[in-house]
């Protein structure tokens, strides 16, 4: 990955700009998809390119190619420059000092080191004990990603890092049918790791909990709807983080005064005893990175300490605008993207109470427990999120199950109507991805909270 890179990034300020980035990325992605009892997708993908950033007060300009030749590369840094009309130049320093990354992706096993061919049993394997745990099995669907990306990134402060950063992910989708009645679901795994990844003990995991997700769904029906209190389940109930608060909390919303929460920062948002958390530093975690996609070293980030909010999720951008530090939160897809500020692991900490207790309060309302995909307006607050499962609470008891219903709700009104907190945080380590005009991997989690009113569509 060789790069004049001084050349590049004095090409790239020669307008007049006040900060310049170079991100060089070459990822190698393979792709196993196993339908009707076999392995009839197999994809191998090799792409790469530079993406130069230029920065001038709070504007951007930002070219990328796919091209390793001088002449494309330095075409594509004059592009970016066009961004600054004119000014004193910087100068990038003579030498670049190379960042210490923490080692929070340890590779024991790196996918190049094996073949299709020793991956492809693991479906197999999959496809079988899912088909053997219930004879309403009709079709079976898995699918096993892995990709290693290697990034090297130089900036006009002098700033160069070189990181390696895998990601695998398997999926299994189980479709049943009893009497005319079809269900589906599905579950996954992701991890920031190497082929020591797939495990026996991965596979015997996804099928019990995909067949006993599917077979759940025939006893359960459309709850009614109307505004009701919802106890979330741990785990992946932290999509209403993601999607309630999560987005809102993105400085350059904040910065462009588009967040509901653009003029909160130091007030309480919700009860005394709440933490909201944004973490890039799980080891081997999906949304975890050693450093973000603009040199700013990845922490965990307190967005909400106590119940007042005090922090947003900075890019060098919003930092600079808000005279205050980064958080590491400087994300992109690929070199084709600029980076914007994104989450990583988005989690509450866990409350003094306990599950039961939170459904023993409730008279007449919902638990939820598995989740599929969920958008925010960022403006007004407000999101929806599908429900896959969950219960009804009639008495404080768990009775009726419940399937495929929408929970709706306003982000500052639902994290200031959260009244209970359990002790049970769960991060979930399923294939969640973020959207944002670019995709980016993810991860979420919560312990199990009662939230006092959300509206659920359901029959009427």
């Amino acid at each position: 990955m060789l790069i004049d890179s001084k050349k590049l990034l004095n090409l790239a300020l020669g307008k007049g700009g006040d900060y310049a980035d170079l991100y060089l990325e070459q990822t190698y992605s393979n792709d196993l998809v196993l339908r009707d009892g076999e392995v009839n997708t197999v994809g191998v993908l090799h792409e790469g390119g530079l993406g130069i950033r230029v920065v001038k007060d709070q504007n951007t300009g930002y070219a990328f190619t796919e091209s390793s030749l001088p002449a494309d590369r330095e075409k594509a840094a004059i592009t970016a420059s066009y961004i600054a009309d004119k000014g004193t130049s910087v100068q990038t320093p003579d030498r670049f000092t190379t960042l210490y990354l923490p080692d929070r992706y340890r590779v024991q096993t790196p996918w190049d080191s094996i073949t299709a061919q020793e991956k492809i049993p693991f479906l197999y394997e999959l496809n079988d004990l899912v088909f053997g745990a219930d004879k309403r099995v009709c079709k079976v669907i898995a699918r096993l990603a892995d990709s290693t990306s290697t990034i090297e990134f130089h900036n006009s402060l002098g700033e160069h890092f070189l990181d390696i950063r895998p990601l695998a992910s398997l999926r299994v989708t189980c479709i049943m049918e009893q009497e005319g009645q079809i269900e589906t679901a599905s579950v996954s795994r992701s991890f920031r790791m190497g082929a020591e990844f797939l495990t026996l003990e991965l596979i015997k995991e996804l099928s019990r909990e995909v067949v006993d997700q599917t077979a759940f769904l025939f006893g359960a029906r459309q709850p009614k709807g109307g505004e009701m209190p919802v106890v979330m389940s741990a785990g992946s109930s932290g999509i209403l983080l993601h999607e309630a608060v999560g987005h809102a909390f993105e400085a350059d919303f904040i910065r462009k005064n588009e967040s509901v929460f653009s003029e909160k920062m130091g007030q309480r948002v919700c009860k005394q005893g709440i933490h909201v958390v944004d973490d890039g530093t799980l080891p081997g975690n999906r949304g975890s990175l050693n450093v973000d996609d603009e040199g700013v070293p990845t922490q965990k980030t307190y967005l909400v300490t106590d119940g007042i909010l005090t922090s947003f999720l900075h890019d060098r951008i919003s930092a600079r605008f808000f005279n205050t530090n980064p958080t590491g939160n400087g994300r992109r897809e690929s070199f084709r993207y600029m980076p914007l500020p994104r989450m990583r692991t988005t989690y509450m900490e866990n409350g003094p109470d306990c599950e039961e207790t939170l459904i023993a309060s409730v008279k007449k309302g919902l638990y939820v427990d598995t989740f599929s995909n969920g958008q925010v307006q960022i403006g007004a607050g407000d999101f929806t999120f599908f429900v896959k499962s969950g219960y009804l609470i009639e008495n404080g008891k768990l009775t009726q199950p419940i399937k495929d219903t929408n929970i709706i709700g306003n982000g500052p009104q639902t994290l200031a109507g959260i009244t209970g907190v359990a002790n049970n945080l769960i991060i979930d380590n399923g294939a969640w991805t973020c959207g944002k005009g670019q995709s980016c991997p993810v991860s979420c989690g919560m312990p199990s909270v009662l939230i006092n009113a959300l509206t659920v569509g359901g029959r009427i």
